[in-house]
């Protein structure tokens, strides 16, 4: 079973693209630059257009890394 749908995977590639180009803009307004940061944008726009993705691991869970 797929974690993730094919409409999230082409989300995230958008938000790669804008990143390469410069125009993806982070929450408080900056310019992203970091590859991680695109993706984490990228997954959570495909969250809120209701799409299938994996729920963000709890603090706890985050923690224990």
């Amino acid at each position: 079973m797929a974690k993730y749908s094919k409409a999230s995977s082409r989300t995230v590639k958008s938000a790669m693209s804008r990143r390469k180009k410069g125009t993806l803009k982070s929450g408080s307004g900056g310019t992203v630059k970091s590859r991680k940061q695109a993706i984490a944008i990228g997954l959570s726009e495909a969250r809120e257009k209701g799409q299938k993705v994996p729920r963000r691991a709890s603090s706890g869970a985050r923690k224990k890394r």
